[in-house]
């Protein structure tokens, strides 16, 4: 096993685990909470010390079942949450944070997130955003699902760049999604700040593709762990990969140690084609 979880900087330079922890719909069984629990416990131990979670993830479960997770061990973890586009207006964003804090038993988010575009005006989310961040409830404030010409409208905002300002743009990125190589990825790149890319196995539908069964094969690990070294290939990549066991964070945690070669990446883009040009920000 690898001895350290290789990181990425921030522009606030924090350094953060190329490889987190994603907990969208962990929390909504019951009967699987133990077991939830132990992973994510096992993913900080493991060095996956970046946990991601949102309020809308199962109306809150999800940061709840975090919350339970991380007790005692808070320092410990890059805590991430996300406000809803509804709730993201100048008053509702400090009250849905709240509500996070609450349910996480923290005080403070490492950092906060703009889950998507809303019809609330975006110099208002993100002027939020800032007051909490100034007030110290999040130590940062980064977005998800903003594509190039949203991106556009929020360099023009006051504070949106330099190390107080966006730390991230978290966005559907994987084998089968790579629309964002066209134009997100190396604008993002140029700037100096890190992808962070949901559902980077396509929730397990790209498991069992024969080109992905094949470069696993070779290199002695299963597929999972594949389409996360492909996702972490090149810099500026956080892949949060949900795992509602501990040995699945474990068979996650592997994908640190694959290699893919030319030949292996040559194999991935003839069954999974890169863009030709720009295309939509897809989501999920």
């Amino acid at each position: 096993m690898v001895t350290e979880v290789p990181t990425v900087a921030l522009p606030n330079g924090t350094e953060v685990p190329v490889l987190g922890q994603g907990t969208w719909y962990l929390g909504d069984t019951p009967s699987a909470r133990a077991e939830e629990v132990r992973a994510l416990r096992t993913g900080i131990d493991a060095g996956l010390t970046l946990i991601d979670t949102a309020e809308m993830y199962g109306d809150g479960r999800s940061e709840d079942l975090v919350g339970e997770a991380i007790a005692g061990r808070r320092d410990e973890v890059f805590l991430v949450s996300k406000v809803l586009p509804w709730n993201a207006t100048a008053r509702g964003t400090a009250a849905a944070l709240e509500g996070s804090l609450r349910r996480l038993g923290t005080d403070r988010l490492d950092l906060y997130l703009y889950h998507w575009r809303g019809s609330t005006p975006l110099a208002e989310s993100i002027a939020a955003l800032q007051r909490l961040q100034d007030e110290g409830k999040i130590l940062a404030w980064g977005v998800s699902n903003l594509d190039p010409d949203d991106l556009d409208e929020l360099a023009g905002l006051p504070g949106a760049g330099g190390p107080k300002g966006v730390q991230t743009d978290q966005v559907l990125y994987n084998l089968g999604r790579r629309g964002i190589e066209a134009d997100l990825l190396p604008r993002l790149r140029g700037q100096g700040v890190p992808v962070m890319a949901y559902s980077p196995m396509e929730q397990a539908r790209l498991l069992g593709h024969p080109a992905l069964a094949a470069v696993a094969a070779r290199h002695g690990v299963d597929e999972a762990a594949v389409a996360l070294a492909w996702v972490l290939r090149g810099p500026g990549v956080i892949a949060i990969p949900k795992a509602g066991t501990a040995e699945h964070v474990l068979a996650n945690r592997a994908a640190l140690e694959v290699r893919l070669d030319d030949a292996d990446l040559a194999a991935l883009d003839a069954a999974f084609p890169p863009p030709r040009g720009p295309v939509p920000l897809e989501m999920l």
